[in-house]
């Protein structure tokens, strides 16, 4: 006679119920440990980061071991301008080495010197963009002329422009025989004149004509003529 319990075996339910579990393990038995599955896109994806992070690290220590901190210009400077410390900054770049750059820690250095010719904002100063020299030199004078914008040419002046002062008719319109008189001259500077509407450009000429040119300046008989720009 077969002897049926209500213990019910563990692998007989789960063939019931569609799955086969594993057999109880003895007390000598180890679990053998889980299969990984082994997914090739994550492996390459993994390599091509790391491949990555390399190439990007070489890249960012190659771009810095190469480049030098050097001084640009912040605000534009015209030629023959006196130059401010609040024009000029200091740049990481890389830069040619036959390009004569400032170095950044010389820039205090640059302050009070001259700019030789136009300096635009953004550009980087080099040893010929500044001089030392001494406005005016030996020999020569600066003398101021106000002008309204009717007197001056309709062309923006610059430091170095080559100009003449004509001399104009007087009050009366008289025109004297013989050529008006001139004075040869250079634009050292631009400023705001007393009155609003005039600007005082000061100009740099030998100092025996100098005191003429002052003379005639002060009637407001003279008209400002500026002539080729070319070199």
């Amino acid at each position: 006679m077969t002897v049926t319990t209500g213990h019910t075996d563990s692998t007989d339910a789960g063939r019931r119920n569609g799955r086969a579990r594993p057999a109880p393990l003895s007390s000598g038995e180890v679990a053998p440990a889980p299969k990984l599955r082994r997914r090739p896109i994550l492996v390459v994806t993994s390599v091509a980061a790391v491949c990555l992070g390399a190439l990007l690290g070489v890249w960012a220590w190659t771009s810095t071991s190469n480049t030098h901190e050097v001084v640009a210009v912040r605000a534009t400077i015209a030629r023959g301008e006196t130059i401010d410390q609040a024009d000029l900054m200091t740049v990481q770049v890389g830069v040619d080495p036959g390009l004569r750059t400032v170095a950044g820690n010389s820039l205090t250095e640059l302050v009070g010197q001259r700019a030789a010719m136009d300096m635009a904002a953004g550009s980087l100063v080099t040893a010929e963009s500044v001089t030392r020299s001494v406005i005016p030199p030996a020999g020569q004078s600066v003398v101021g002329v106000a002008l309204p914008p009717s007197l001056m040419p309709g062309e923006p002046l610059q430091a170095g422009d080559n100009v003449r002062i004509v001399g104009t008719p007087g009050a009366q319109g008289e025109v004297t025989d013989g050529p008006p008189v001139e004075v040869t001259a250079t634009v050292v500077g631009l400023h705001p004149g007393a009155d609003q509407d005039k600007t005082v450009v000061s100009v740099q000429l030998p100092k025996d004509e100098a005191a003429e040119l002052a003379a005639r300046a002060a009637t407001g008989r003279v008209v400002l003529v500026l002539d080729s720009r070319e070199r």
